[in-house]
């Protein structure tokens, strides 16, 4: 029986009317995406030094890693000291403790900050950390005018998912605009916000929900720069998103494409924006760490492979590959690079890379994208009837949306409607348990004593002169950039300002 041919009037109607690089951008944000360039490979890293973090970030870039990606530990997120009582038991579980202007010089000793792009995961204290990654660039006599990376600086999705925040939500936007009206003058090749879809999709919120809760996120920062007087046309081509790939491998391509061309609406329509540049959506891709299971953990590098192709066939920027062991602990040299080797084998062995979208046109994939943007177009309609994204924060609507599908995914893996090899199929109870990497005790003491040791060292007294003036900055509209620049400078730590600024903020 001869193969019946595909007639012209049958071809779905986007791959015809759009190309990659065109509004709405479903098929990629550039035309020829990973033909004459790859997307940046980072892998996640802190350890309980920045001594020992340094060791691992110049072993990925040795690897062929094309960027880093900055884990910091529990103390650093909220603004607390590694010598501080609040951080007692938390120092460099979770990520590098970063208490000064000292530990960050260590963690990036002999890295040449204007030849590397940097991803740091930090929010609550994400402006302090910006002003410790230009004072070491200046250190290196290097220009902040030519740094690249991306700061997380996405403070709601800690009051929906995370809960690492310090301020309330006025101050915190604050903070958030600063740094976006700062960068746009001073550090230019910044991305000055990656808004976050992971960790509301790690919370258990579904696919179509970690789009529309990240993009009614984006709203609430685009509206709170507009209002400051900054250009849309302008910090918008400086806004990154952060997105999860979890294991359904045509959805998750899908909701890539979507991302894309719902961002690019709203930026259009909504804010009005010209600037193609502008309404790009531009976003890195972790793979999911809620999937990757304690038993049979070897059965994650498939998982993990399967997430990496649907981010890549997605069309992303930039890509993290957990490593099979995160489940149990911090990564070991050898499953790093593995889960590095995994991108690397994609991008040069697997052929995908040759064509853009080699989705585009698959009734599927088009059917699902087409669905997705439906349902996500819809919660957005609902969040604005709330009065939008702080508002359904405050009134814990989005926080309840999550709970319900995280609970309605946990019954379907206890029921059994949905398959989890080695969880609740494939049970293996004589599975062995891997190298683990384990936590250096004395490098927390270590730590510990070396930010006693600074408050000693430095000029307290100019210590105390900048910090007040960042208090009386805070307590005005300037921007807070300057000040925190100069308390770094002065060697303040990052709980010294974090506290400044709490007696003015509040907490929350």
């Amino acid at each position: 029986m001869p193969i019946k041919t595909l007639k012209k009037k049958e071809v779905p109607k986007v791959i015809m009317a759009e190309k990659a690089g065109q509004f709405p951008f479903t098929r990629g944000i550039y035309p020829t995406m990973y033909k004459d360039k790859s997307w940046t490979m980072r892998q996640y890293a802190g350890f309980t030094s920045a001594e020992e973090s340094n060791k691992r970030y110049r072993y990925l870039l040795d690897q062929g890693g094309s960027g880093l990606s900055v884990a910091f530990d529990l103390p650093t997120q909220i603004g607390y000291d590694s010598d501080d009582s609040m951080a007692d038991g938390e120092v460099g579980k979770v990520g590098v403790p970063i208490s000064s202007i000292r530990d960050m010089d260590r963690l990036f000793n002999g890295i040449p900050l204007d030849q590397v792009s940097t991803s740091m995961t930090i929010n609550a204290t994400a402006a302090t950390m910006l002003a410790f990654y230009i004072v070491t660039a200046e250190k290196m006599d290097i220009s902040a005018h030519h740094l690249k990376g991306t700061i997380q600086n996405d403070i709601l999705k800690e009051y929906i998912a995370r809960g690492t925040y310090i301020y309330p939500p006025e101050p915190s936007m604050r903070l958030v605009t600063d740094v976006i009206a700062f960068c746009e003058n001073h550090v230019p090749q910044w991305n000055t916000i990656s808004i976050s879809g992971y960790h509301i999709r790690e919370a258990g919120s579904t696919a179509a929900q970690e789009l529309a809760f990240t993009f009614a996120n984006g709203i609430s920062y685009v509206q709170a720069a507009i209002d400051t007087g900054l250009k849309v046309d302008e910090f918008g081509k400086r806004l990154s998103f952060f997105f999860n790939a979890h294991n359904d491998f045509l959805k998750e391509i899908a909701k890539f494409r979507a991302a894309r061309r719902i961002w690019a609406i709203i930026m259009k329509e909504r804010f009005g924006a010209t600037n193609e540049k502008a309404m790009c959506c531009r976003f890195h891709v972790q793979t999911g760490g809620s999937t990757l299971t304690a038993q049979q953990v070897d059965n994650n590098i498939v998982r993990t492979t399967i997430q990496a192709l649907s981010a890549v066939l997605g069309g992303t920027q930039s890509l993290h590959t957990n490593a099979f062991d995160e489940a149990l602990a911090l990564p070991t040299d050898q499953s790093v690079k593995l889960a590095l080797r995994t991108q690397q084998i994609i991008a040069h062995e697997s052929g995908v890379t040759k064509y853009v979208d080699p989705f585009g046109g698959s009734k599927v994939i088009e059917t699902m994208t087409d669905e997705l943007e439906t349902e996500v177009m819809a919660i957005l309609e609902e969040i604005d009837h709330m009065g939008g994204s702080i508002k359904a924060i405050e009134n814990e609507w989005i926080q309840n949306e999550i709970a319900k599908s995280a609970y309605e995914h946990q019954q379907s893996v206890d029921n059994k409607t949905q398959k989890i090899i080695g969880v609740n199929t494939q049970i293996d109870h004589d599975d062995s348990e891997p190298n683990l990497q384990d936590i250096d005790k004395m490098a927390i003491q270590r730590q510990v004593k070396s930010v006693k040791t600074l408050k000693t060292e430095r000029d307290n007294e100019n210590v105390r002169i900048k910090l007040d003036i960042l208090n009386k900055t805070a307590k005005s509209t300037d921007n807070l950039m300057p000040s925190i620049i100069d308390c770094v400078r002065a060697e303040s730590t990052l709980g010294e300002v974090a506290n400044t600024l709490r007696t003015v903020f509040g907490e929350f």
